[in-house]
């Protein structure tokens, strides 16, 4: 993590997540705000994917804005993406052979 200014955060979480915690502190040999900051940047990176999928997969942005959203290039994006086997491309068979037909008949100019 880079010099970032740490805020103190206080919030009641249930018994089973504190032991989960302390299993984390104990196999990292760390202590347990750097547990919990580890684990509060994993769950935000994973919940940034989720909503660019979602997002991406409902049509409501666009596969750069996506990447943008989930902080992942788009080359990562593609891969997780195909991972997760998201349609994101919608053409009906007509749009797909309108845009074959004018990129022939470009290529042919």
């Amino acid at each position: 993590m880079s010099a970032l200014t740490l805020k103190p955060l206080a919030v009641r979480i249930p018994e089973e997540i504190e032991k989960e915690i302390h299993e984390i502190v104990e196999y990292k040999k760390v202590d347990k705000a750097t547990a919990v900051r580890t684990l509060l940047e994993m769950g935000i990176a994973e919940w940034r994917k989720q909503i660019a999928l979602d997002l991406l997969r409902q049509g409501k942005v666009t596969f750069a804005k996506a990447a943008e959203i989930a902080k992942l290039s788009l080359w990562e994006l593609a891969d997780l993406v195909k991972q997760q086997q998201i349609e994101w491309v919608r053409y009906t068979p007509e749009e797909i052979e309108k845009e074959i037909t004018e990129a022939s008949t470009a290529e042919s100019k």
